[in-house]
């Protein structure tokens, strides 16, 4: 379509099928509208009653959400945000007892089954592994992402969920993974809401699927506002159909398809899912839908309400133009239904909302109630008068919650902190218990931790020979990356500069002709879609690594990463999981803008990711060649200055393994355990040279991975032999440096073998200057090393190790 198509309104084709066929879809698509809707009203009012913490939800949508399920085929995706429920519903991702089990935060899989009470409510999500982790067949369900709250980032994995399509449409070697794609035919639904089109994450992908034209067919919910912000202020010309315009497909250039059209307009809508689902089935163009004259009848969510923002006009006009009254006067007017079967529909459908309202909650109060009942009679049997409070509480509760349960039973135990009894033992063992039922409640699955856990791969040394020769650090990387993706034909890297030039250290030269600009290939400069692509294309069996040029790009990205991928084997109580492996380079590069080291910024927002820190380059490789091998997502930080060292090539290049989160003790000592990481491992190096001239030993640990950190915990025991500590690294004072301390101090319990103040060595509070000189006055030297560690020993013996200044 050369023009943006406005006010499409058709009536059905109604040849192929008969008249009261045709009545009956109607109407069961209206029962569904009218259940949703009584959904959204019913369970605000389990929040403003207090049985729920919160509620948003999708009323206003409902006839659009249905005309959009229809197109919405086994094997297809969908990346939506939190108004689509009645998607939800119309299509079997959820229904209205799971909607309410959510909304309770039921903590049972088999109740909320999209999060198992992690996410608030309209937060979707299916299940793609089984109990074992391993993979269910794709192509036999409807599958959704697991949504976020974060605006907008629904969007980024948009683009690996649509390009996977296309890579196994046109890739033959992947025929195979037949249980994740029926040749490339799925459809990538994606929803938003206007407001969020303000985004730049929904430029970056609209941009990006309009370049590789993948199957993606984007749903704007357009309710006129977000929140209380009006279009006029959020979008040029207030109209974001016509803000694309640039990207309308011309002829044969890329570009998407853009459609408008109207929520209440059933018939308009049926028909324009039909076009834009067929354009990206068959041709993979992608499309744009942008509904308007949305309605948003309860306001934005339980916290507010809309009559503070919007005109008397507005909310008439909202009554007037509601999609349900508005299709319900169109079957009236058209003879599809009569008065009494819609006030029949109407009421059956009330009466199915609170059924299912009802059985949700009382499913919830029995996990509740159980715990109640044990605890009570835990307490009862005490015979105690120090009990007594905290069980007559326990007894007195009209609305009990876990909180509440445990918060007693704790207090209890405390009381009880002098009294020994059977009873009290009794006590103590079902609260140990419940521990493990409480942990696996609302702690597990950080980690999907399957039998293809990193942590599990097994360890197999480099192998070296006489014949092993010296190469540049990047030939040892380029050399891995080669083996794998012989051996792994689901391998596929991409980023800026990655194709072509074969990234900007090289590490991926020449590999895109070997392997073919399918699996090896060049990006724009968009981080956020880049990290997106990752999840989209491991969440359909692909094993993507998503290259960030530079450490301090990451930040770019940081809502993907720690909004999405970090929490999603968590959110989705493991039944989803994404093994991207993200591939950047930091350190030591001298300039404000390359030579960042935010660690503590990856260390607090990426839990739920690996995050390794190799030395060089060869230890590197054998981190890829482990993950690679396994199915968690995983940070990977390359010395930026360390690509053209000089390392010995293994011989076995493609195959060892460097096992995640093993320090290793690079240099015994006596005096002082130094701990470090990347970079500065090496300054640590240089210095224990100059520390021995001066008879001081250091006992130098590679961290190698900060998360997880030291499984097998050679700090601490490095520790018990010097009983002296610094940790050397170069991110910002109190970060890392903090991190690798409370580590070894409090979880090794290395306090106790410490006969002196732990001290760390980092960066200063500010950035590097240009230069060499501001690198040297920034960041920790050989001279820093050296001198810290002189005062360590200065601190031990004042005699023996004098004051230098």
């Amino acid at each position: 379509m050369s023009n943006i198509t406005k006010n499409i309104h058709s009536d059905f084709e109604t040849a192929k099928i008969s008249f009261d066929d045709f009545r009956e879809i109607i109407l069961s698509d209206y029962r569904l509208a009218v259940e949703s809707r009584f959904v959204s009203l019913l369970g605000r009012k389990e929040v403003l009653t207090g049985k729920a913490k919160f509620g948003i939800f999708g009323d206003g949508k409902e006839i659009a959400q249905i005309a959009l399920s229809k197109v919405f085929q086994d094997g297809d995706w969908r990346s939506g945000y939190y108004r689509d429920q009645t998607f939800a519903f119309a299509s079997g991702i959820s229904n209205v007892y799971h909607f309410f089990s959510q909304l309770y935060a039921n903590p049972d899989l088999k109740a909320d089954i999209s999060s198992g009470g992690r996410q608030m409510n309209c937060h979707f999500s299916t299940q793609l592994l089984d109990t074992g982790g391993n993979w269910l067949n794709q192509t036999q369900q409807k599958n959704s992402a697991s949504d976020i709250s974060t605006t907008g980032g629904q969007m980024s994995r948009v683009m690996g969920l649509g390009l996977a399509s296309k890579l196994y449409r046109d890739s033959r070697s992947l025929d195979y993974l037949s249980y994740f794609s029926e040749k490339g035919n799925e459809v990538v639904f994606c929803t938003i809401g206007n407001a969020s089109t303000s985004e730049g994450v929904f430029w970056e992908t609209v941009n990006a699927a309009a370049v590789k034209q993948i199957p993606v067919v984007i749903s704007i919910w357009d309710d006129g506002y977000g929140i209380s912000v009006p279009n006029e202020i959020q979008t040029a010309k207030a109209d974001i159909s016509e803000a694309l315009r640039g990207f309308q497909r011309n002829g044969d250039s890329n570009g998407v398809e853009i459609f408008k059209v109207r929520g209440w307009d059933y018939p308009a809508l049926c028909e324009v899912y039909e076009q834009a689902a067929r354009l990206a089935r068959e041709q993979h163009i992608p499309s744009v839908v942008h509904v308007t004259e949305i309605t948003q009848p309860q306001g934005h969510s339980t916290s507010g309400s809309h009559e503070r923002y919007k005109s008397k006009n507005r909310l008439a006009w909202e009554g007037d133009f509601d999609c349900n009254r508005k299709m319900r006067s169109w079957m009236l007017e058209s003879g599809i239904a009569q008065e009494e079967e819609l006030l029949a529909i109407e009421q059956e459908s009330k009466d199915f909302v609170r059924e299912e309202q009802r059985r949700a909650w009382a499913d919830y109060h029995k996990t509740i109630q159980k715990d109640l009942d044990e605890a009570i009679a835990l307490l009862q049997a005490m015979h105690d008068e120090a009990v007594e409070l905290p069980l007559r509480t326990l007894q007195s509760l009209a609305e009990p919650s876990l909180k509440e349960v445990y918060s007693n039973i704790r207090r209890a135990i405390r009381d009880l902190r002098r009294v020994k009894s059977p009873a009290k033992e009794s006590l103590l063992n079902w609260f140990a218990e419940k521990q493990q039922v409480n942990y696996d409640r609302y702690n597990d699955k950080l980690f999907t931790d399957t039998a293809e856990s990193p942590l599990k791969i097994e360890a197999i040394a480099a192998l070296y020979t006489n014949e092993s020769h010296l190469v540049d650090g990047r030939e040892v990387l380029n050399a891995c990356f080669d083996a794998n993706f012989r051996r792994d034909e689901r391998i596929v890297a991409f980023g800026e500069d990655v194709g072509k030039i074969g990234d900007v250290n090289q590490g991926f030269a020449g590999l895109q002709d070997k392997f073919g600009e399918l699996r090896v290939f060049d990006t724009g400069i968009r981080e956020s879609a880049i990290i997106g692509k990752g999840i989209g294309l491991a969440l359909r069996g692909l094993r993507p690594i998503a290259e960030i040029q530079y450490l301090d790009y990451l930040i770019y990205a940081m809502p993907v990463l720690s909004d999405d991928l970090a929490s999603l084997s968590y959110r989705t109580k493991g039944t989803q999981k994404a093994p991207v492996i993200i591939r950047t380079r930091g350190h030591r590069l001298e300039g404000v803008w390359h030579s960042g080291s935010p660690m503590t910024v990856l260390l607090g927002g990426l839990r739920g990711l690996h995050i390794c820190v190799p030395r060089n380059m060869t230890q590197a490789s054998g981190m890829y060649n482990t993950l690679l091998r396994a199915d968690e997502p995983a940070l990977v930080v390359e010395c930026l200055n360390g690509y053209r060292l000089k390392e010995k090539m293994p011989m076995n290049v493609g195959d060892f393994t460097v096992p995640i989160g093993i320090a290793e003790l690079i240099r015994p000592g006596r005096d002082i355990t130094v701990v470090s990481y990347g970079a500065t491992l090496r300054v640590v190096q240089e210095a224990a040279i100059e520390l021995e001239k001066m008879g001081i030993s250091l006992e130098i640990i590679d961290a190698q991975c900060l998360q997880p950190f030291d499984r097998t915990h050679i700090c601490g025991a490095s520790l018990e032999k010097t009983n002296r500590l610094m940790v050397v690294d170069e991110d910002m004072p109190g970060g890392a440096s903090a991190f690798i301390l409370q580590e070894i101090i409090e979880k090794q319990k290395g306090y106790f073998s410490l006969d002196g103040q732990p001290r760390t060595l980092s960066a200063k509070a500010h950035r590097p200057p240009y230069g060499s000189d501001g690198d040297y006055f920034t960041k920790p030297s050989a001279d820093d090393v050296i001198e810290l560690a002189y005062e360590v020993m200065h601190e031990y013996n004042d005699t023996e190790y004098p004051k230098l200044y």
